[in-house]
Order: C-alpha cells, then sequence, then structure tokens
C-alpha cells in the first residue's frame, strides 16, 4: 500500500471500480477525495464508447462525486484521435452511441455510408444486422475494420451484456478481416492517458477490474509494447503493430 500511496498519478477505470450500473461501490468516494488531498494526478480512463466525458462527470455528479470533466477518458476519444492522425480528414461508417459520434465529429471525421475509409464499431443499443449488412460491404470494398475497444462482455445491474468484440464479431467472420482495437488493452490509449497525466509509467498505477483489458494494458506499458499503423485488414499481418 505505501507504494501505491507514494504514486503519483491514476489511470482509473469506471464502470466495476468507481461503480456498477448506477450504484457508487463503497470506497469510491473516499478514494476520490483521498487523490484530491493528495493532490495526485489522475484519469478515469473507460472503455465504454458510449457516453461523452461530460455525460461522464453528471454520472459521477449524480452519485455524489464532484470531478472535474478534464479527469475523463474514453475509447470513443482514443478512437478518435487515432484515425485523424492516421487519415486526415477521414470519412467513417460508424456504428455507436453519441459518445462515439460526437467524438468522430469534434476530430473532423465525416460520416459516409457510400465509400467510407473506415467501418468503426463501438457499443450500440440499435446494432442490428443491416450494420452488419453495410459493414460487411464497405469492409470488402477496402474500409478498415476499427472497434473502438477489445472487451467482449459489459456490466449491467442485472447481469452482462454484449460489448463491442462481441458484436465485432459477426463482421470479422463474413469479411475475413481482423479489426483493430483502440482501447485498453493497446498500449495506445494508456500512453495517450499517460501523456493526459504528465507522468512517466513507473510513477503510475492503474487501476481496474479486468484481468484482459486493465492489468494487460499495464504489463504492455510496463514492458513497452508500441504502437504501430494500421496498413489494411489482412488478419493482422500487415497492420503494422510492433511489439
Amino acid at each position: 500500500m505505501e507504494q501505491l500511496r507514494a504514486k503519483k498519478g491514476f489511470i482509473i477505470d469506471m464502470d466495476g471500480v468507481i461503480y456498477h450500473g448506477n450504484r457508487l461501490l463503497p470506497g469510491a468516494k473516499e478514494f476520490v477525495e483521498w487523490l484530491y488531498q493528495e493532490k495526485k494526478e489522475f484519469l478515469f480512463l473507460t472503455n465504454s464508447s458510449r457516453y461523452t466525458p461530460k455525460e461522464l462527470q453528471k454520472k459521477l455528479e449524480w452519485m455524489g462525486l464532484d470531478v472535474d470533466q478534464s479527469h475523463f477518458y474514453t475509447s470513443a476519444l482514443a478512437t478518435a484521435a487515432f484515425i485523424s492522425t492516421q487519415t486526415p480528414e477521414a470519412t467513417a461508417y460508424a456504428v455507436g452511441e453519441h459518445g462515439l459520434q460526437n467524438a468522430l465529429y469534434d476530430a473532423g471525421i465525416t460520416v459516409n455510408e457510400i465509400h467510407p475509409d473506415y467501418v468503426i464499431i463501438g457499443e450500440a443499443d440499435n446494432y442490428c444486422y443491416d450494420h452488419i449488412v453495410k459493414a460487411t460491404k464497405f469492409v470488402n470494398d477496402g474500409a478498415r475494420l476499427i472497434g473502438t475497444n477489445y472487451d467482449l462482455t459489459g456490466p449491467v445491474e442485472g447481469g452482462i451484456v454484449p460489448a463491442c468484440r462481441a458484436l465485432m464479431a459477426p463482421i470479422e467472420l463474413a469479411t475475413g478481416k481482423q479489426a483493430y482495437y483502440v482501447g485498453k488493452p493497446n498500449a495506445l490509449m494508456m500512453r495517450t492517458g499517460l501523456r493526459i497525466l504528465g507522468v512517466h509509467s513507473e510513477d503510475a498505477a492503474i487501476i481496474g477490474d479486468r484481468m484482459d483489458t486493465d492489468i494487460v494494458a499495464g504489463y504492455r506499458i510496463r514492458f513497452g509494447y508500441g504502437v504501430g499503423t494500421v496498413r489494411g485488414n489482412s488478419t493482422g499481418d500487415d497492420r503494422g503493430i510492433s511489439v
């Protein structure tokens, strides 16, 4: 615990760590108060692409936590930033909620349902067969396939629900192409988080509840996994990921 208290920065998952559904978890309020009291740098970094940082701020406010909007970073923001650096003025066919749509718009990525540069899949309440058909066509026509995060399922108060990777699966199977996933455990999102905090990885702690995303992401940062350029969709060999 003394090693943890000595850290200068904290990257913190949200659902399952700070809250579960719409219920604040025990100790979360005291932990956030400690972060402020000790003047720690911290960032709530979530794989969910559903909500904007402002909406996440309001959700915590409703639960009794007063946290500035600057302390939130989502996989939707990471995806939009990644694509805008790969392809300036890119076009995309995007399946997702307003958190994703707003992030793409703010990054200058425009909607294209004729011949998009990218097909982007995030969590979507209205996900349907028509999305799979369109996405499959666009990927087969050359669009690059991007997932906002690698979560297969997500927690809700009533149990679990399919998440991004589950929604991506039929498109990958139908096209024979493997998506590039931007969110955790991709080191790209974690490094962005560290840059926002302004701390080195050795001086930061990652607090999460999932082995396949949070813990793996921390391992990749600790041991120097790199991130390259997505060059194609040929099942992975030419996706430009350096490790």
